[in-house]
């Protein structure tokens, strides 16, 4: 049995990493498929191959012109799947049309894989934003081809099926939760350790259509409501990143807008998934802006406080049944907000590191229900 795996890895964006070490897992540890019949199709195979002992091709080989590097990844990417007996598709959120290269250039591998012979799964995904007819065409065209769809919540399932999507759509947990396998987490008395992910919100080095206006006021929001918080709850701010080295820069920004300096550390390493596992389980709770932070600190048992510049990160709040503990980004102009809602933890604190327990293994449970999505593909592989 022969797998590729495809998505957004290879971009030391760690969140996504971690959705790949736990595919990974699955495949190796529970469906007992060997390493080095697994091939990551990757933004930098070289990092990819450096990472995980594994064989690694471009996602897509750049040459020339876009219709130039399209037909080279075409010819490329067919010659490696035609030696492939399943290609799983996902994580992440790669089901949308922000960004303009990814529609095409999923779609584009799915139906190569078909082509190919290939089953075809798409695996744990986000769905959304999908805005244009070019994308709704696109992802329609991918997840018709595919034999077996899951995604990681039910607002995707919905928005899949509101555009005409007929193909049974399960719901599971995202596979990075896999990575909370052998954690285990004690309890605190109180909280005194906090971290902290900052996305680069609007930044012009970062954000497709930039506002430094709109960047500034968020970081300046942010550092008065952390400032606030560490003088009401007397608590020391860890702040690290997933995304590197982008949320570096967004996080020494806060920082230096803040005036509670002498309670803060930055962390400003590029932290593998394992490492930041460990971070969320180290910390009391985390407040998160970054998806991945959030699921990986769930997956560590850590109550947490999700910050939304994107529907996922509301959409995974209410998954787990903690939308009160959720803040949209523009609400930060509330500079109470972070220290009303860790009041909101002190007043419960056992009681909520206790579901926070709970709400760990139901996730891993479901994120399991993938292993048996792919188990039954690969069962049909003649």
């Amino acid at each position: 049995m022969k797998v590729g795996i495809i998505g957004n890895y290879g971009h030391d964006n760690n969140g996504d990493e971690a959705i790949l070490q736990g595919i990974i897992t699955q495949l190796t540890d529970h469906l007992l498929i060997p390493r080095q019949n697994i091939t990551i199709f990757s933004n930098n195979p070289a990092n990819t191959e450096a990472r995980y002992n594994m064989k690694a091709a471009y996602l897509l080989y750049k040459k020339g012109s876009f219709l130039q590097s399209v037909v080279e990844t075409m010819r490329r990417s067919r010659s490696i799947m035609k030696d492939l007996d399943v290609v799983i598709i996902g994580g992440g959120g790669i089901l949308m049309d922000m960004y303009k290269r990814d529609a095409p250039l999923y779609s584009t591998h799915a139906m190569l894989a078909k082509m190919s012979g290939c089953k075809v799964i798409i695996y744990g995904t986000g769905a959304g934003p999908i805005q244009t007819k070019q994308g709704t065409f696109l992802i329609k065209t991918m997840l018709r081809v595919a034999q077996s769809v899951s995604v990681r919540d039910q607002e995707s399932k919905q928005l899949l099926e509101s555009i005409g999507v007929t193909k049974n759509i399960d719901v599971i947990a995202d596979p990075a939760f896999q990575l909370g396998e052998n954690i285990s987490k004690q309890p605190s008395k109180k909280i005194k350790n906090i971290g902290v992910t900052a996305v680069p919100y609007f930044s012009e080095q970062y954000w497709p259509v930039s506002d430094e206006a709109v960047y500034t006021q968020y970081v300046t929001q942010f550092a008065k409501n952390l400032d606030i918080l560490i003088r009401s709850h007397d608590v020391n701010i860890t702040f690290f990143s997933t995304k590197f080295p982008q949320d570096i820069t967004v996080t020494e920004d806060i920082h230096s807008a803040m005036a509670e300096k002498q309670a803060v550390t930055i962390l400003k390493d590029n932290l593998y998934p394992n490492t930041l596992a460990k971070i969320c389980e180290e910390q009391d709770i985390i407040i998160g802006t970054r998806l991945h932070s959030l699921i990986l600190s769930v997956a560590a048992k850590t109550p947490v406080i999700g910050i939304g510049y994107h529907e996922k990160v509301h959409n995974f709040m209410k998954k787990i049944n903690k939308e009160s503990f959720f803040v949209h980004i523009k609400n930060l102009e509330n500079e109470n907000m972070l220290r009303d809602l860790i009041s909101k933890y002190v007043s419960n604190w056992d009681k909520e590191q206790e579901s926070y327990t709970a709400i760990s293994s139901e996730q891993l449970l479901e994120a399991r229900k993938g292993i048996q999505q792919i188990q039954q593909v690969i069962g049909q592989v003649k």
